[in-house]
């Protein structure tokens, strides 16, 4: 004869692994397990009957999201990037005159000769590359104070803001970039006690190559060359650019640079033809931008539901947008063709009289700016040989 001797006290102190200690809420979902032995749980061989293991039952406990609700796991999917918002900062990024000359406020750059802002603008591209990191900074300090001088409030917030992001970036990724990661090489060089040299003393000035570290990468004297050296020459040209045609006409512009460009008419460079091109082209530019932010703005005012579009109705309205864009850009190249047909251009630029309307008179600003410019060459001068 077989005895079962299994006791409701053994069975309560048995461990049941279970999910939870709690109990399960009214809206989850059971699985229970086919039974298997344990064990821990066999009868003493000295009371006789058959060793036999006990039943266990495991619980699974899985929790449903509640009607009508979200799933926890949904709150971690990114957003997607609406399309209402992308052109809500190209309209946003056009607004302001970008490459368009400004009339007001009258200040005295808008006094000084065009030929002199030109001489300006070549001299600024090439100080920052071949001057000391003072006067890197420097130079863009002095362009950042003129530009809020010069430049309405509106205009130069938005402008120095978007140049200064562009040239942090540059900053950041050249100087941890250039020379960041240590090479893994060994010194070949035997040490000076083996070559019976005696050693160098160290830097009393606390002189290191390395600046700063993070993490693998290190920030290094050569990194911060670079960088300055490659974002300052960004913000220069921009915002130098940005200051000679905020305040200069494209006609004074393509006047002083025809005044440049005339000895090169005796090897037969078409000086005529190239300073045309120059003059449509300055004359075009604001067309562009008020194209780009007058079709966004059309697409962003007609309250498009992006959400129920499927992904090819998006690309649809994209492409839309584009051939929109090259549509009014073409239009007001052929008005332009016409309305200089109509005023007699045949072609050649050496026939058709081109009338600027410049002034190449000199005033005592002109000659300030000239002073300026050469104590700026000579401090840049000074620098590189008292500065170490």
């Amino acid at each position: 004869m077989t005895f079962q001797l299994l006791s409701s006290s053994s069975l309560l102190s048995s461990s049941i692994p279970t999910l939870g200690s709690h109990l399960p809420p009214p809206n989850s979902l059971h699985f229970l397990q086919p039974s298997r032995p344990n064990p821990r749980l066999l009868r003493s061989p000295w009371k006789g009957g058959t060793l036999r293991p006990a039943q266990t039952k495991i619980s699974i406990t899985c929790l449903a999201a509640e009607r009508g609700g979200a799933a926890r796991w949904a709150s971690w999917i990114p957003r997607r990037v609406s399309p209402e918002k992308i052109l809500r900062l190209i309209s946003g990024a056009t607004s302001s005159p970008i490459c368009q000359f400004i009339e007001s406020p009258h200040t005295f750059l808008h006094s000084i000769d065009p030929r002199i802002k030109l001489v300006w603008l070549l001299v600024l591209v090439v100080l920052p590359a071949r001057s000391h990191i003072y006067m890197r900074f420097g130079l863009v300090l002095y362009l950042s104070i003129l530009s809020i001088w010069i430049l309405p409030t509106h205009i130069w917030m938005d402008q120095l803001r978007r140049v200064a992001l562009l040239s942090g970036i540059l900053f950041i990724m050249l100087g941890f970039g250039s020379d960041g990661v240590p090479p893994l090489v060994q010194l070949r060089t035997p040490p000076a006690s083996v070559s019976g040299l005696s050693c160098l003393p160290s830097s009393l000035a606390g002189y290191s190559y390395t600046i700063m570290k993070l993490g693998p990468l290190q920030f290094t004297r050569k990194g911060l060359s670079v960088a300055s050296t490659s974002a300052c020459l960004t913000f220069t040209i921009f915002q130098s650019a940005s200051l000679c045609l905020t305040t200069t006409t494209p006609e004074q512009l393509a006047s002083a640079f025809r005044w440049f460009m005339v000895p090169l008419t005796f090897i037969g460079v078409p000086v005529a033809e190239i300073i045309l091109t120059l003059l449509l082209s300055l004359r075009f530019i604001n067309l562009v931008f008020d194209e780009f932010r007058n079709v966004a703005l059309g697409i962003v005012a007609r309250r498009i539901q992006w959400h129920q579009l499927t992904t090819m109705e998006t690309f649809d309205v994209c492409f839309m947008y584009v051939h929109r864009i090259f549509k009014n850009i073409f239009s007001h190249a052929e008005q332009i063709s016409k309305a200089m047909v109509a005023r007699g251009f045949r072609g050649n630029s050496n026939t058709h009289k081109i009338y600027l309307f410049s002034d190449s008179s000199l005033g005592i600003g002109d000659f300030l700016s000239l002073l300026c410019l050469l104590g700026l060459i000579g401090a840049t001068i000074l620098s590189e040989q008292l500065l170490i």
